[in-house]
């Protein structure tokens, strides 16, 4: 079993794999995830239990447990960090954006991304973790703003 060592880092590649290539699937949901469990209004239900600033319980763990196969994770050529992915709202789903909630914290896993080529965000990845536009490119990988 492959282990990321930032869930974060994992969120993008699932984002990739999952909502944009569709090559890992079945695409999560979190509204039902939740529906399965009885809860009909995950917005009330998020805000019942003050979770708007926080990755739920059960998408955390559903993400947490998910396996990458190692062959999906070479199919990896780019990445893209974005407050507006699909995987951050499944995870937060009133999420605004406006904190480090999805912040990258680390670069390890990159080892697990052999064809990765492309990180698109490079401004805000420097942002969160200094000195990792050099990084990038001591593997290779060019770095878009």
């Amino acid at each position: 079993m492959t282990v990321f060592r930032d869930f974060n880092f994992k969120l993008l590649v699932v984002e990739k794999l999952m909502y944009w290539d569709e090559t890992l699937s079945p695409a999560f949901s979190l509204r039902e995830h939740m529906r399965a469990r009885g809860v009909e209004d995950l917005d009330a239900y998020v805000a019942e239990h003050k979770l708007e600033y926080t990755v739920l319980d059960e998408a955390r763990t559903y993400f947490e447990q998910l396996e990458i196969p190692n062959e999906l994770l070479a199919t990896v050529d780019e990445l893209t960090f974005d407050g507006g992915h699909q995987v951050f709202m499944e995870c937060a789903p009133v999420w605004d954006g406006e904190d480090a909630l999805f912040d990258l914290t680390r670069l390890d896993d990159l080892e697990l991304l052999p064809n990765l080529k492309l990180f698109t965000g490079g401004r805000a990845l420097e942002h969160m973790i200094p000195g990792a536009l050099e990084i990038l490119e001591a593997r290779g990988i060019t770095a878009r703003h």
